[in-house]
């Protein structure tokens, strides 16, 4: 399929894990695709999926939390790459403390980048949208946490609550526009942030080794797995496609079933 050809779509967080997957989806359907992360290896992922995919990927190195710099990769995406039709608002940390440790150092770090940098990104996007009478996508990452908070992580948890509500709000503001905004919720999916959560939580609730935590977990998910970055990359693409042009303010979970709601 090709439903984006012709399109520019920006992804924050588009180096790796589960934003490298949605960029990956993307650019296979003929998308222009900006990738814009804080990682200094930013420019590299997007020469090499450029040439993995044949078409054009630029690489952006971009703090999401700056609203300066925020404008500016916004900027230089559509300049080099024409008028964008997509945002997908996927930069994202995790910390993993007890509440007794939790510092506010942390709880700045997983607002900021979760939630803050969210809406500075679907800001300027929206700006862009009108600019250039697009009908946009707005697509955000929340998380599994998103419903239901898990142990040890209250700031994330409250952090990817808030990207719902805000999802919800800026749906309901658009919606006259005909600009969708929709969220989705990943679970336990194949990727680094996992890898530091089975090592981190695998710690704090016993005795576990390298995986074995994430291989208890999978263990209560259905389908009897964890995800892909490119299965979470398939949802997206749907919600940024023509056939989703009646769905907004909704957040889907991409999760295997673990949960239902």
């Amino acid at each position: 399929m090709q439903r984006f050809s012709g399109q520019t779509v920006f992804v924050t967080g588009g180096n790796k894990g589960i934003g490298l997957g949605i960029a990956r989806r993307f650019a296979e359907e003929g998308a222009k695709v900006a990738i814009a992360a804080i990682e200094a290896d930013t420019t590299d992922v997007a020469m090499r999926l450029a040439s993995e995919t044949g078409t054009e990927v630029l690489g952006l190195q971009l703090d999401v939390t700056d609203g300066v710099a925020v404008r500016q990769a916004y900027a230089e995406a559509e300049a080099r790459l024409g008028p964008l039709s997509v945002s997908v608002q996927n930069a994202g940390v995790i910390t993993i403390a007890k509440v007794e440790d939790l510092s506010e150092r942390e709880w700045d770090l997983n607002l900021d980048v979760n939630t803050k940098g969210v809406f500075l990104c679907c800001q300027e996007a929206v700006a862009r949208f009108r600019a250039s009478g697009t009908k946009g996508r707005l697509i955000n990452t929340a998380s599994g946490q998103a419903r239901q908070g898990f142990i040890y992580t209250p700031h994330y948890a409250a952090s990817k609550f808030g990207v719902v509500g805000l999802t919800q709000s800026l749906a309901k503001e658009l919606a006259r526009e005909g600009i969708t905004v929709n969220a989705i919720c990943p679970g336990i999916i194949h990727t680094e942030m996992w890898d530091y959560n089975d090592r981190v939580w695998g710690k704090m609730l016993g005795d576990y080794g390298p995986g074995e935590l994430m291989a208890e977990w999978v263990e209560g998910i259905p389908m009897g797995r964890a995800g892909t970055p490119a299965e979470v990359g398939a949802l997206v693409a749907f919600l940024a496609s023509a056939d989703a042009a009646y769905i907004t303010g909704q957040t889907i979970n991409v999760d295997g079933g673990l949960i239902m709601s």
